[in-house]
């Protein structure tokens, strides 16, 4: 394995950067070449890349939303995007290919593999915990902890002033 590609469609969660950057490093140990497509599948149709290196996510950890930026892509499940996409995975003579994502982003992934043999590994990134296969996602865990830390301020706010919000 020479090249990968990696995308972070749909949704953004808590932990897209961190994996970006695991994966990227762990890529390099093994002399493994990372492109990262801007905009999820809508990047990979346009083939708008970038080389990910070990400077391309340094400090990106402490950072939030994905630094690949992501979208959702109409034109991905049309046809003619699907076949875009193919074209951008066979130009850029990928060997493997990496969605950082939910259940939409896998949907994608599966319907992308039946028309191109590239290896494809799903990373479960979404705060909606809704994936089979794998008891918590990236991003679930900081979710639930900042909604459980604001409505603990509303609580706390409610009972200064003798109120039920």
């Amino acid at each position: 394995m020479k090249k990968i590609g990696i995308i972070t469609p749909g949704g953004d969660s808590p932990g897209m950067n961190a994996c970006l950057r695991a994966v990227v490093r762990t890529a390099i140990s093994e002399n493994i070449q990372v492109i990262g497509f801007f905009h999820g599948y809508e990047g990979l149709i346009n083939n708008d890349f970038i080389e990910l290196t070990s400077d391309k996510v340094a400090n990106i950890i402490h950072r939030g939303g994905t630094i690949l930026k992501t979208a959702r892509s109409k034109r991905f499940m049309t046809d003619e995007g699907m076949k875009q996409a193919v074209q951008t995975l066979k130009m850029q003579c990928l060997d493997g290919f990496i969605v950082v994502g939910g259940d939409g982003s896998f949907k994608g992934a599966l319907a992308l593999s039946k028309h191109h043999q590239v290896k494809t590994i799903g990373c479960p990134g979404t705060i909606d915990n809704d994936l089979i296969g794998t008891d918590f996602t990236i991003g679930y865990d900081t979710a639930i902890n900042t909604v459980v830390e604001a409505v603990d301020k509303i609580r706390d706010t409610a009972e200064s002033h003798d109120r039920i919000f």
